[in-house]
């Protein structure tokens, strides 16, 4: 099929906390003028990241409890199908990925099934790099490496937190393992659209040369097994008095071993949602929009690390539950 009777999808792959929703709520409130179906992968059991994009009129599809690569792929698979029954109402797929996904066989889906294959193309698989973390976690996470050796574009994000001999550093070792990905510097993934949309930049040649078994069906994707995630929710509002002081001190005593935190939190009294995000021993937070008036009003937290203390994460987030309850 021709470039103009298939649908173009965009990949937005990365490690944890290197800026992926940063970018995707970009890509869905810039003025481009054009719909786009948006696609989210998350890898622990409840879902953060679904709520953490911006309102917008594109309709998400959130898919939870695992990776996209490997245990929910039917799932993709699926929902890439539905879409296809109601072409002409969006322009474009957009999927952010979980940040241990190996990119390859995501972006093998879109050779081996065949309703997958005639009614999309491929046009882009964006890396996000954090500039910051980026040497650390390349040394720890095999992932890593693959996603930049199949990026097409490669944003390397938070340049602001690093000094220029340190970008050079990390660019050199980029390129050691891509050399031909196109490399933007950003801050807060403020990119141009223009460079990351419709650039119909996939190559399947190139990608046969980095691994020639890449359009082998069997092919699997195991993570380390020394990484898993931790679900915390409750139907009752904390106290940040309680909280912040907590999750400062679990960021700064286990942010080695934390590749990621998100929550999305209800606060006693408080009448907008709090976002609180860390990747490693960088922690953030901050009041976000109102709770709509139909929104269940439920407080969750994802860790998601290597040897994570559970029981002491369970316990002190039940002890940050308020003792009385909010005003209405």
């Amino acid at each position: 099929m021709t470039l103009q009777t298939t649908i173009p999808v965009t990949v937005l792959t990365g490690f944890l906390g290197a800026g992926k929703t940063t970018l995707l709520n970009r890509l869905l409130t810039e003025n481009h003028g054009k719909r786009y179906a948006v696609i989210v992968n998350e890898f622990g059991e409840i879902g953060i990241d679904n709520d953490l994009v911006v309102n917008s009129d594109e309709e998400i599809f959130e898919m939870n409890n695992g990776c996209i690569c490997c245990t929910v792929r039917g799932d993709l698979i699926r929902i890439i199908e539905g879409l296809m029954r109601r072409r002409g109402q969006f322009d474009g797929i957009l999927v952010e990925t979980t940040g241990l996904a190996d990119p390859a066989p995501v972006a093998q889906t879109f050779f081996v099934d065949d309703d997958v294959r005639k009614n999309t193309r491929l046009d882009a698989i964006i890396t996000i790099v954090d500039a910051h973390h980026f040497m650390e976690t390349l040394e720890h996470t095999h992932e890593a490496q693959e996603q930049i050796a199949f990026a097409d574009i490669i944003i390397l994000n938070k340049t602001d937190l690093v000094k220029a001999d340190q970008l050079a550093v990390v660019k050199h070792r980029i390129r050691g393992i891509n050399p031909v990905a196109s490399i933007r510097e950003t801050e807060r993934c403020n990119i141009e659209l223009t460079d990351v949309l419709d650039r119909n930049a996939f190559s399947l040649e190139r990608i046969l040369e980095v691994e020639p078994e890449f359009l082998n069906s069997m092919h699997e994707h195991e993570h380390d097994d020394d990484v898993s995630s931790l679900s915390l929710t409750s139907n009752q509002p904390l106290d940040p008095n309680v909280f912040l002081p907590w999750i400062q001190e679990i960021v700064q005593s286990f942010g080695t071993n934390i590749l990621r935190m998100k929550g999305i939190i209800e606060f006693i009294n408080e009448p907008n949602r709090f976002v609180v995000q860390s990747v490693h021993m960088l922690l953030e937070g901050d009041h976000q929009r109102a709770w709509k008036d139909n929104e269940p009003r439920i407080t969750r937290l994802v860790f998601i690390g290597r040897n994570l203390p559970r029981d002491m994460l369970q316990v002190g987030f039940e002890k940050s539950i308020a003792r009385e309850s909010a005003t209405p």
